[in-house]
């Protein structure tokens, strides 16, 4: 028999990555759970003697989801041919899949942890993650050792939650690694094209984009929201999230600074394409430093031994009208500063107009996936965003008082006053131009 599955997309990265703990966050609908589930049937067919582990947080919510889904769609071929047999399980031993080679894949909850947690695995599949508290997951990396194959790995899937979820947080701060999927991703519901199948249209286009609130933010746009509304809720990390590049030498830098002392303060460095598009290289986003002690460190950066600059000086450099950081950062750096437009609704309007596609299907501002140059520690303890792109989900309008919360804001302003910068600019040379 033959048994076929053609990952799309991102799904490619997720069967092939052998990090040692993966989430797959995503809207409703993307496949998450297909493609996990093809994976591990692949590697026991590959591994004689490989156990593998598929737990939820009540087991008996296994049955009417991933277990449906892998005897229906992954495994019926290995069923039918019996390379695949089902095992019911005994007082000791928990309920499994047993393959003709040996390999295993046991099924367990962590309401009945007694049965699954006494034995050692190559793969553990956490379905529905975001319902197991952070001592469970970790209780389920120390059962990781079994050694058959030559990784090991704990992989849980998941709808979006709050963006302060301790599984959010795990991943901000590097501990398990995040794909973010998306409707296109599954080929049940979006051709290669991506066009809607009939069933995308009925479900995706039809049930989840009808959603409303959270849900609509988290279902429909796979957002880690919070209660309140998400000021930035086009932004796409696989948009707008990008690798890095050489940047031309003749391409205009310009940078943006909000300071704060046990806030963090955050020095940005941008690059401006000939059409006007915004491109975060550089970051620092950092607590405890004095403005002359950041700027000591942004030169180490941009001027060699010497002190000669290694690349093109900043047309302008943005900052809040922070007192004494303003003089005492110039001092340093020997570039004087401008006052930032501080006008927020308005430079929040530019800021999404910005993450929206043009015409030619690109928005007019990305971030390098590594343009932060060190995360600082203290942060990454107290569970707080280390860098601008943390905050892009976590930024939120207070809607009884009608304003941004004062909150996970410091990148988000430094952008939100270079943004407006140039917007402004480019206005007024036009009025003057055309006056």
């Amino acid at each position: 028999m033959i048994h076929t599955f053609k990952p799309r997309g991102i799904y490619k990265q997720i069967l092939e990555d052998r990090s040692e703990q993966v989430l797959v966050g995503g809207p409703a609908g993307t496949g998450k759970s297909r493609t996990i589930l093809e994976k591990i049937h692949f590697m026991c067919l590959l591994n004689p003697g490989m156990k593998a582990l598929i737990i939820r947080k009540v087991q008996k919510s296994l049955s009417a989801s991933a277990l449906a889904t892998l005897e229906k769609d992954v495994i019926a071929e290995a069923l039918a041919d019996g390379t695949v047999h089902w095992y019911g399980g005994s007082g000791s031993k928990p309920a499994a899949y047993i393959y003709s080679n040996g390999a295993t894949i046991a099924i367990g909850g962590m309401d009945n942890p007694v049965k699954v947690m006494s034995t050692e695995y190559d793969l553990i599949y956490a379905q529905e993650a975001v319902e197991l508290n952070e001592e469970d997951w970790e209780s389920l990396a120390s059962r990781l050792r079994n050694g058959v194959v030559s990784f090991q790995q704990l992989i849980g899937d998941t709808n979006p939650e709050a963006p302060t979820h301790w599984l959010k947080m795990r991943c901000d701060s590097g501990l398990t690694k995040l794909y973010e999927t998306r409707h296109t991703d599954n080929p049940r519901y979006y051709f290669d094209d991506g066009t809607p199948t009939p069933e995308g249209k009925a479900y995706v286009e039809g049930i989840l984009s009808n959603l409303t609130g959270l849900r609509y933010a988290r279902l429909y746009q796979g957002l880690w929201a919070g209660a309140e509304g998400i000021i930035y809720d086009t932004f796409d990390s696989n948009v707008h999230l990008i690798d890095s590049f050489d940047i031309p030498t003749d391409w205009d830098r310009y940078w943006s600074i909000d300071f704060g002392v046990t806030n963090p303060t955050v020095v940005q460095h941008w690059a401006e394409d000939p059409d006007g598009r915004l491109y975060l290289y550089r970051e620092f986003y950092m607590t405890g430093k004095t403005a002359d002690e950041h700027a000591r460190i942004v030169l180490d950066y941009v001027t060699d031994a010497d002190g000669k600059w290694i690349e093109p000086q900043p047309q302008a450099i943005t900052a809040d009208h922070d007192g004494q950081g303003r003089p005492l950062f110039e001092r340093v750096i020997g570039i004087s500063t401008k006052p930032a437009q501080k006008k927020v609704s308005e430079g929040i309007q530019m800021v999404q107009d910005r993450l929206v596609k043009a015409a030619d299907g690109k928005p007019r501002l990305f971030m390098f996936k590594n343009a932060l140059v060190q995360k600082d520690q203290s942060l990454v303890n107290r569970k707080q965003p280390t860098c601008t792109a943390d905050e892009m989900v976590r930024y939120i309008w207070d809607t009884k008082k009608d304003q941004p919360v004062k909150e996970y804001d410091h990148g988000a302003d430094a952008m939100r006053y270079l943004v407006a910068h140039r917007e402004l600019g480019s206005k007024f040379r036009m009025d003057f131009a055309n006056g």
